[in-house]
């Protein structure tokens, strides 16, 4: 029902028949990973030249010597691309093991969960599937539901190890050897020098730009992956606070500081819509909540509905939960507007793709505060805004939209990887990523 909500919106902004073909094909490209993993250097403590010849080497030890390469963008220049290989052509050798993933994180190689599995013993050759509609239950032996292949390993454990506690086991379990897409590890790999970052969320920090002795606000920051970005690009100079209500993610964010060796951020535990005070008292405190026009820049890379995170088969939000972004984003905007100093920038960001939290909030927010002009972004690297929210041609244009649907879907082996152009490759890489939105405003006066 949400997915058809966002099918609503196309019909209303673009007509029924380009409003189908753009709905489909968002469809089949969420359901794929990206083209590229991305991965943003630390460069606060070395240079793009030496991470990227110690992250070939390390991809060419976990690919067997396969050469893929690591590719340098020309306009992002703290950010690695690793080419994703697939998807192949395994079938399931011995379908004993069922998995229940999430399918975003098996196709990135993030830790796992194991649902269900046949009988098995450590050593044993599985296929592994993704239970795409969550409905397995955790230890059973037999499952008929919908289920998605994602590749042959070779179990680490027996099934009486990994279901022998009433809680989840740690450790490896599968060690995936055919994956239907082939892209590297980033587990304990570089940690203190990469960061693991989708290119568009690399964008967004900068547009805002940070410069070295400002005070800058990070409204909705965890896991901190923009926090550290934005006081890399500050050279670790000024003050970067970044904000998020539930403690575990601060905590997070701190950890991410101290591994980063970046001092300059402050993280806290706070809601981003209570973060304006009124009260003359609290000038002098360190943390929120905040006096009118105290930051030089801010960031409000908004909660939304995440509907343009890849890859994702099934979409598991309510009608009535992605409707109420709307409302909170436009809480946590009206303070980020008070928040911000005359002559200062504020960006809204978000990793989704509907009109309600992106355009819609833009027309909004340039009729609610006339102090707000759109600016132009560097680098525009998407596409502009789509119409449908009132918006002029001029002012979609100022927008950027990274567009999953922009690039035909394709798969990539090593023969055509070989073949291909350097600028080509960068190209697919800009265009075939999740899909995500960013505006960019500057307060021109207090009033």
């Amino acid at each position: 029902i949400s997915h058809l909500f966002f099918h609503f919106q196309l019909i209303t902004a673009l007509g029924t028949q380009e409003a189908e073909k753009k709905y489909q094909s968002l469809l089949s490209h969420l359901s794929h990973p990206p083209a590229f993993t991305t991965v943003r250097v630390n460069t606060h403590l070395a240079s793009v030249k030496h991470v990227k010849k110690l992250l070939f080497e390390e991809i060419q030890k976990q690919f067997k010597g396969l050469c893929v390469p690591v590719l340098e963008h020309p306009k992002l220049q703290d950010i690695l691309l690793i080419p994703v290989i697939g998807p192949s052509k395994h079938s399931a050798e011995n379908p004993k093991l069922l998995g229940h993933y999430c399918f975003v994180k098996c196709l990135n190689n993030f830790k796992l969960s194991i649902f269900l599995c046949a009988v098995v013993k450590a050593g044993d050759l599985v296929s592994v599937y993704s239970d795409i509609e969550g409905k397995c239950k955790r230890g059973a032996k037999e499952f008929d539901g919908v289920k998605v292949f994602l590749g042959n390993g070779i179990s680490e454990l027996s099934r009486s190890e990994i279901f022998s506690s009433s809680g989840p086991v740690k450790g490896l379990g599968i060690r995936m050897i055919e994956p239907v897409y082939l892209s590297p590890s980033f587990d304990n790999v570089l940690p203190s020098h990469l960061f693991l970052q989708n290119l568009p969320s690399v964008v967004v920090s900068h547009i805002l730009n940070p410069q070295p002795g400002e005070k800058i606000l990070d409204m909705c920051a965890a896991p901190g992956g923009k926090t550290t970005h934005l006081a890399a690009l500050m050279h670790d100079q000024g003050e970067v606070i970044a904000m998020d209500k539930i403690a575990n993610k601060i905590k997070k964010i701190k950890q991410n500081a101290e591994l980063l060796q970046l001092n300059c951020i402050k993280a806290f535990c706070y809601d981003g819509t209570k973060a304006l005070s009124i009260e003359k008292g609290e000038e002098k405190q360190e943390g929120p909540p905040f006096l009118p026009e105290s930051f030089d820049r801010i960031l409000l890379d908004a909660p939304c509905s995440g509907m343009g995170q890849r890859p994702n088969m099934v979409y598991s939000s309510t009608l009535k939960e992605v409707t109420s972004y709307q409302p909170l984003q436009r809480k946590l905007f009206t303070v980020a507007v008070k928040l911000l100093k005359p002559g200062g920038v504020l960006v809204y960001s978000t990793c989704t793709i509907t009109l309600s939290e992106n355009e819609e909030q833009v027309a909004w927010a340039l009729k609610t505060f006339p102090c707000l002009q759109l600016h132009p972004q560097e680098p525009h690297i998407g596409g502009e805004g789509i119409k449908g929210a009132g918006l002029s041609p001029d002012q979609l244009k100022l927008l950027q939209r990274f567009d999953p649907s922009a690039v035909t879907l394709q798969g990539m082996d090593i023969n055509s990887l070989q073949d291909s152009r350097e600028d080509d490759l960068i190209s697919l890489a800009n265009k075939d990523c999740i899909g995500f939105f960013i505006a960019k405003f500057i307060k021109s006066t207090s009033k």
